[in-house]
């Protein structure tokens, strides 16, 4: 029940007058402002970059960033996702659109050359997905934030043989309704680079390709794309499956290695999820002045 509802009742019920209950709800609509204040401070101080600029991805790629698009390093997208009760590698660098409109975050992962000629088993990889999630939302509810859950695929899990992507797209849902996270994994000679695309569904299909626009701007360095493999390089231990429920998580149970198969859990598939939390979409009117008027230094 909100705070609103809360008082609501109480007058219903003649605990307390007209007069307190609106005292109340103008209490409580003050707070939220407040909080909504202060994340945008928060979010402010950080060290934006504006496009257009060439960012780093990762140790072996850049990016050109487009004009009308911001840019965070590690540390301050680490901040961002602990602000939108987001779980962080401390290694995502973090893209979007100066509306804030979607979010995208870029990771390399030096696990070696990943082989793709295995095939995929989208029922069995949800099933393991959800089963994930679930067990993350101990580590959500320790934190303070709300569960998160699986709904299904938005677009089952699909490999283009010619561009060595990866692609698919799940529907979340979590406290104040449901979000898209659409994947890109980007094979490369020694790693995958990942790309979460984070959006409100409506908006997906739009943000999918504004996104698909800005990666045109990505690229491995020379020397370290998927065409440039060669025998004695190190191999992944994981095949596509592996891309999408966590590198990590396949690996220690192809090996056998369950202890602490949790925290690998965390590390990986699950905790891959974002979500774009109602003080974004709130808060991007204040935030639009700083974006015109600032650039980072």
């Amino acid at each position: 029940m909100s705070k609103g509802a809360f008082w609501a009742v109480l007058l219903a019920l003649g605990l307390i007058g007209p007069a307190l209950a609106a005292d109340q709800g103008a209490a409580d609509e003050a707070g939220a402002d407040k909080a909504q204040q202060e994340y945008v401070q928060k979010v402010r101080a950080l060290h934006w970059v504006k496009g257009p600029a060439q960012v780093a991805v990762g140790g072996n790629s850049t990016l050109q960033l487009p004009e009308g698009y911001l840019y965070l390093d590690a540390a301050n997208t680490a901040k961002y996702e602990e602000l939108n009760e987001n779980f962080s590698s401390g290694k995502e660098v973090f893209v979007a659109p100066s509306d804030l409109s979607w979010n995208a975050y870029l990771e390399f992962s030096d696990d070696g050359y990943v082989k793709d000629d295995e095939k995929i088993d989208a029922p069995a990889i949800l099933k393991t997905l959800t089963q994930n999630t679930e067990e993350a939302n101990e580590e959500r509810r320790r934190r303070g934030w709300a569960d998160m859950h699986v709904v299904g695929w938005s677009i089952p899990p699909a490999y283009n043989a010619e561009t060595k992507r990866l692609e698919w797209a799940t529907l979340l849902r979590s406290r104040g309704g449901e979000g898209t996270n659409f994947f890109t994994k980007v094979l490369g000679r020694r790693g995958v680079t990942t790309v979460v695309l984070v959006s409100r569904p409506e908006d997906t299909t739009a943000a999918v390709k504004d996104l698909n626009q800005v990666l045109t701007g990505y690229q491995f360095n020379a020397g370290d794309t998927y065409a440039d493999y060669k025998p004695g390089d190190k191999v992944a231990e994981y095949g596509l499956t592996g891309l999408i429920v966590g590198g990590a998580v396949a690996a220690a149970v192809k090996t056998g290695m369950l202890k602490g198969l949790w925290k690998m859990i965390a590390a990986a598939g699950a905790a891959l999820w974002k979500f774009l939390v109602a003080a974004v979409v709130a808060a991007v009117a204040g935030l639009k002045s700083l974006f015109k008027r600032k650039s980072a230094a």
